[in-house]
């Protein structure tokens, strides 16, 4: 009679999934936090040339920090087609996917390179520039430009190792980023006397020396697996095609971020203010569950690319679980901190007036961020971009009539955050009815 292997219990299937979790969410939540690091520094440097050299910096930084944004797709898009194919055992052809959206990256990034050089003066006037702060924040544009298509690599080729399961290189690289950004930025400003022009140089130099890194790592799992590093167009193009839904994602998100500043502003200088401290808490709360949403991309990609859709949901239900337990944490340290937190930002008893109960309602909201980070992160994992794209659509069509209301009808920035979670419970909704239906589950090297 043969042996059967018997299946695992039950309890040893959570522990494997949650050594996976933990062993991509961490790296990935630390190379999170490193990110916004770069304009910290930048801004703590340039800060000390004078308000004017910063209020170009906050402005032209703003500019370029949409421009990368609404390319996030080719971190999520790469990260999703490689974890298939390494699924799937393919490598050779899981590295042949990320290269094609490397090259998708630097078509992109010469793009807007050439968009902005001529229109960086427009585009600083368009953000209402003082005649002051302008003529920084277009140098500043100007030079910090020539790094984007860097900038864009560095999205695809970490999607290229997350989708190798592989978190930690991008946490090394951010990390020695960072420290390089600061140290040139210095050097550059006050060392070589460059000014503000010297911080964006040296930004510029940080970025490419962190694309060559990645570079150099993917360039070798490639030849080490014999995947071909020419641009491939029907590939270039099918990477293009698989991040549209997600773009259309990410400008449905930004819309709806817009809005409700739009919103805050309406409602006076103490709301808009305490708005700003509370979208800053709340982005950084949004890293931990990014975390896990990378980490669940890589883990269901993989899963649905070697053909085990049971695994891919058990994975799902075990990290819904975390985003759950996780969301709540967060909600607690929020309740519990607020009275350290305002004082770190405000000394106005209007402003604070306004906050406390505004991070009382964000508090509260982050168990359904944590559902609805994971679910995202899940979908993305599995390729179903259209219906994310749908469903965010969908979401800001509920929200903008609710926010757009709320200074009609009273109730402040509580309201306007109250607003927000809707728009997080919508979201989680719609999401929660996808992973349900199982439609998701889709196997294979490709979706």
């Amino acid at each position: 009679m043969p042996m059967t292997q018997a299946p695992a219990p039950p309890r040893a299937i959570r522990r494997q999934h949650d050594r996976e979790i933990v062993a991509l969410a961490v790296p990935a939540f630390g190379a999170l936090v490193a990110e916004p690091l770069f304009v910290l520094a930048d801004s703590a440097i340039v800060g000390h040339l004078g308000t004017a050299q910063l209020a170009g910096l906050g402005i032209a930084s703003a500019l370029l920090t949409t421009a990368v944004s609404v390319f996030v797709f080719l971190a999520y898009a790469t990260t999703a087609a490689v974890a298939r194919r390494v699924g799937a055992g393919d490598l050779t052809s899981a590295i042949r996917q990320g290269m094609d959206g490397i090259w998708l990256a630097l078509l992109l990034g010469a793009a807007v390179v050439a968009a902005v050089l001529p229109t960086a003066p427009a585009l600083v006037e368009l953000f209402g520039a003082s005649d002051t702060a302008a003529p920084y924040a277009t140098t500043y544009l100007r030079i910090s430009v020539a790094g984007i298509p860097a900038m864009l690599v560095v999205l695809a080729a970490t999607g290229v190792l997350r989708g190798l399961q592989d978190t930690k290189t991008p946490l090394y690289v951010a990390v020695a980023g960072f420290v390089a950004n600061a140290a040139l930025n210095a050097g550059l400003v006050y060392g070589a006397g460059l000014g503000i022009a010297g911080s964006a140089w040296g930004t510029v130099i940080a970025q490419c020396g962190m694309a060559a890194v990645y570079l150099a790592v993917v360039i070798r799992g490639a030849r080490r697996h014999g995947a071909s590093l020419r641009p491939d167009a029907a590939g270039i193009r099918a990477s293009a095609q698989a991040g549209v839904p997600l773009l259309v994602r990410t400008l449905s998100l930004r819309a709806i971020l817009m809005i409700a500043t739009a919103v805050a502003a309406r409602l006076g200088d103490a709301d808009i203010a305490a708005h700003q401290i509370a979208l800053s808490l709340w982005s950084l709360l949004a890293f931990a569950l990014d975390a896990i949403a990378i980490a669940g991309q890589a883990i269901i990609g993989r899963y649905l690319g070697a053909g085990d859709a049971q695994g891919a949901r058990d994975a799902c239900r075990r990290m819904v679980q975390w985003g759950i337990a996780v969301g709540l944490l967060l909600g607690l340290l929020v309740i519990l901190a607020r009275p350290v937190f305002l004082p770190l930002f405000t000394s106005d008893a209007g402003v604070e007036d306004a906050a406390l109960p505004a991070l009382l309602v964000v508090a509260l909201s982050q168990p359904v961020c944590g559902i609805v980070f994971v679910l995202d992160g899940v979908l993305m994992g599995a390729g179903d971009g259209p219906y994310l794209a749908w469903a965010m659509v969908l979401t800001l069509g509920v929200f903008t009539p609710v926010a757009l209301l709320v200074p009609v009808l009273g109730g402040g920035l509580t309201a306007l955050w109250g607003a927000l979670t809707l728009m997080m419970t919508v979201r989680m909704v719609t999401l929660w009815l996808r992973a349900r239906s199982g439609r998701w589950l889709v196997t294979g090297a490709t979706r």
